[in-house]
């Protein structure tokens, strides 16, 4: 069921489907138990099989680039012969692929009406073979190993200590390079494509933490023994708090670069329950940050076309969502004429009178604050992004509570640093007058 429905996912801009990592992620975790078995337990070679045939089905369906994390635990796993290509790769090869390709081909084909249709395929061929995966910026490549690797890890003493360390000890030695080896190697092998982004590499985090952690219990088991290991020890569990205390505050700063879910939740309460039609229309930004059909409110069913005919009195509290993208349309003002409220990140290009009946903050960066400076200015920036009538504009919970912790820690624990959280403008609600508006 959960392929079924990420198989209908639209495909972006990109020619790829926004589909999550967990499909990966499945298949690796049958490949650490693996590697955590002992060999003669029968679960090695049952483990291995069933990893190799969760990438191939996923490399088809969901991301393309798990061919070549497939390609790479392959031949280190024949390298070890802990697989045979009779019993384990052919079969893993037909069947996978097979059951991947019925699956994404036949739903993709009938939602899309489009014969035959392999979404999958579509972007390997745009991106990659076409090499247009570089309009979208390059990077250096060692980009993933020096920079999203470490982040993305975020406690340094993972990348940096605990992964060498079970390296070089000889009890953990050998499983983790039964899971370094395939993974950087796919790692090193995507880095070759000039267009990098972290998500691509996301996989490896997993097996990664594995090893870590292999290598911090060897630290921590050892820390009675001498001063270095005593250290070490104290510097796992400091890095640990801080990772934890980080990741709450990132998780809670994420939370901020969704106003378009803001948004359209406000509209909601802003509209009330009117007894009417109420046609909306969602630019672009605000779809990409939250607008999803999970935030719309259906409280009767949609109107099919056999409705359209039905007198507008009999359809009161029906919600319309447009987020139609077509330039042309976009400067017709009969196309704009018929909305009752639009989310737009430029109001200008709404054309005709509308009044900004609420302003949606955003997430515009950090600023350290020296002691003496004021929090809260308004930079220049946003002077120049905003309007007269958006003076009002309401904080997110997340930044209003920071707020509070400024006035709670700053003077008394920080003396006077702080770390500030920038907020700017990002989507306006913007309500129509002729259609029947009345601002409170």
């Amino acid at each position: 069921m959960f392929a079924f429905a990420l198989s209908m996912s639209k495909p972006n801009r990109r020619g790829r489907r926004r589909a999550n990592k967990f499909e990966g992620t499945l298949a690796l975790r049958s490949y650490l138990i693996a590697n955590s078995a002992p060999p003669s337990s029968g679960l090695t070679s049952k483990h291995c099989r069933l990893c190799l045939y969760l990438l191939t089905i996923a490399g088809i369906v969901f991301r393309s680039e798990l061919a070549i994390l497939l390609g790479t635990i392959t031949i280190y796993l024949l390298t070890r012969q802990r697989i045979s290509i009779a019993k384990v790769v052919i079969p893993a090869g037909i069947i996978g692929t097979a059951v991947g390709l019925f699956s994404t081909v036949s739903v993709d084909s009938f939602f899309w009406q489009t014969f035959p249709l392999w979404p999958e395929w579509t972007a390997f061929y745009y991106n990659t073979i076409q090499g247009h995966s570089a309009d979208w910026g390059t990077s250096p490549w060692y980009f993933y190993f020096l920079s999203a690797l470490p982040r993305l890890l975020l406690n340094p003493l993972t990348y940096f200590v605990c992964i060498p360390f079970a390296i070089i000890s000889p009890a953990t030695r050998q499983q983790s390079q039964d899971v370094l080896v395939p993974l950087l190697s796919f790692v090193g092998l995507y880095s070759f494509l000039p267009h990098k982004e972290w998500r691509f590499i996301l996989y490896v985090i997993p097996g990664l933490t594995a090893v870590a952690a292999a290598g911090a219990s060897w630290i921590w088991v050892r820390r009675a023994k001498s001063l270095i290991y005593r250290l070490l020890s104290i510097a796992l569990v400091a890095s640990a708090l801080a990772s934890f205390t980080a990741s709450t505050a990132l998780l809670a700063i994420s939370s901020l670069n969704y106003p378009g879910g803001a948004a359209i939740t406000r509209l909601h309460q802003t509209a009330g329950d009117e007894q009417r039609v109420i046609r909306v229309h969602v630019d672009n930004l605000a779809c990409q940050t939250g607008v999803t059909r999970f935030l719309e409110k259906h409280n009767r069913p949609q109107p099919t076309e056999d409705m359209l005919q039905v007198p507008e009195g009999l359809m009161q509290g029906w919600w319309e969502y447009d987020k139609t993208e077509d330039p042309s349309l976009l400067l017709d003002p009969a196309f704009w004429w018929k909305f009752d409220y639009v989310l737009a990140e430029r109001p200008e290009k709404a054309i005709g009178k509308w009044q900004v009946v609420d302003v949606v903050n955003g997430f515009a960066g950090v600023r350290v604050l020296r002691p003496g400076e004021e929090s809260g200015t308004t930079s220049p920036e946003e002077l120049e992004t905003l309007r007269p009538e958006e003076g009002y504009r309401r904080s997110s919970k997340v930044a209003e509570a920071w707020k509070v912790l400024e006035g709670l820690l700053r003077e008394k624990v920080t003396r006077g640093w702080w770390i500030e959280i920038r907020m700017k403008p990002k989507i306006r609600i913007l309500a129509n007058p002729d259609r029947g508006y009345e601002q409170v």
